[in-house]
Parts: C-alpha cells; sequence; structure tokens
C-alpha cells in the first residue's frame, strides 16, 4: 500500500516506472537545447544578398503598322499589344486573358494571324502589322467587318475585333474555305457569349463579299 503522504508525481516510480517530474524533467531541457540549435542555425545560414539588375535601356523600333509607319522607344519586354495601344492609340485591338488563350489581341503579322499578348514588338520590327483599323476602307467597313454586321456575330462586342482579323487572315490564306476549315480557322479565338454559329456564317459570307469586292 502506496503511503498517503507520498508525493503523487512519484507514484510510478514506486513501482519502476518514469514519474511525471522525471519526465518532465528529461523533455523540457531537450526541447530548449532543439530551440536553440535552430536559432544557432538560422543564424548560420542567411539568405544571398540579392544582386541588383540594371533595366534594359529603351530602343527605338521602326514599326509598319496598317501601312503607315511609326518610330518608337520601347523596352525589351514590350508586347506588341502594349505598343499598339499605348504608344500608337491603336486600341481596336483588345487585351483579354493576356497569356495566348482567348484570341481577343489577334493581328496580322506578314498576314498571319498572332496574338500579340504573346509577340514581343521587337519580334515585329521590319514587318507589316495589320489590326482590325487596318481593314476598314476608309471609313467603310471592310468585308469581314461587314460580314459579322450582317450576320450579328457578336454579342458583347468584346472579342470581336480579334474575331475579324482571325478570319481576315483565314481567308487570305484560303479565300474559299469548307465549314470545317472555318471552325478550325477560327479555333484560336474564344467568344465568351458563345456566339460561334453567327461568327462561323459571318465568316462564310465574308469570302463571298471579297469575291465580288
Amino acid at each position: 500500500m502506496v503511503d498517503s503522504t507520498d508525493d503523487p508525481n512519484d507514484l510510478d516510480s514506486a513501482h519502476g516506472g518514469v514519474s511525471r517530474r522525471g519526465f518532465l524533467g528529461s523533455v523540457v531541457p531537450a526541447a530548449v537545447g532543439v530551440a536553440v540549435a535552430k536559432g544557432a542555425l538560422a543564424e548560420s545560414v542567411k539568405p544571398a544578398p540579392v544582386r541588383e539588375v540594371p533595366a534594359a535601356e529603351p530602343s527605338k523600333l521602326t514599326l509598319v503598322v496598317n501601312g503607315r509607319t511609326h518610330k518608337v522607344l520601347v523596352e525589351p519586354r514590350d508586347t506588341l499589344l502594349s505598343v499598339l495601344r499605348e504608344k500608337l492609340g491603336l486600341t481596336g485591338t483588345k487585351p483579354g486573358c493576356e497569356r495566348g488563350e482567348c484570341g481577343a489581341c489577334t493581328v496580322l503579322i506578314e498576314s498571319v494571324p498572332r496574338y500579340s499578348c504573346l509577340t514581343l514588338a521587337l519580334e515585329a520590327e521590319g514587318k507589316e502589322v495589320t489590326t482590325v483599323e487596318g481593314l476598314m476602307n476608309g471609313e467603310a467597313l471592310g468585308p469581314v467587318q461587314q460580314a459579322f454586321v450582317d450576320e450579328d456575330a457578336f454579342q458583347c462586342g468584346y472579342c470581336t475585333p480579334g474575331q475579324v482579323v482571325a478570319a481576315e487572315g483565314l481567308l487570305r490564306s484560303n479565300p474559299d474555305p469548307t465549314l470545317d476549315e472555318i471552325r478550325l480557322g477560327m479555333s484560336g479565338n474564344l467568344c465568351r457569349c458563345g456566339a460561334y454559329a453567327h461568327i462561323f456564317n459571318a465568316v462564310g459570307k465574308a469570302a463571298t463579299l471579297r469575291k465580288g469586292r
């Protein structure tokens, strides 16, 4: 029988076990030792100093856009999209996802549709760039633009400039596409409103209008 005057924290030791006091006496110093060791390690492993990289100097760039020559200063990181909108004021080219998925920023470079958000401005030097503004006949709509109006091929209209330019690029390479070829040619341009049936009809009508131009 255990004496009632014994410390209850030593009950286990009376039976050959580890007392609570003994357990705490061994664990607490160990935990403190680990914390001290971690602190010393953190002091010894310091991050390397960050090296400052000077910004690149702007470059002189000559762009031929919609038949006109423009001379601008650009940074190496500037996209064609940002230069068209911010430096040349051609805001028909729209920023959408800005990662090459939606097609709202589509322009033609040497008559080939390109995402201007993924194209550096410097890449377009010496090449003919065509935006949606360049598809007009003076103040009149071009055949593709007119076909989009006639076929009601838009709802909110935000993606429409990119759709129109992509259609123009398709028809320059294939003046008489089939419906399947139209679907394939326009597959890089997304319409959040879902006006695809009207868009395909518009491209078909634009092919007819272009023939009679």
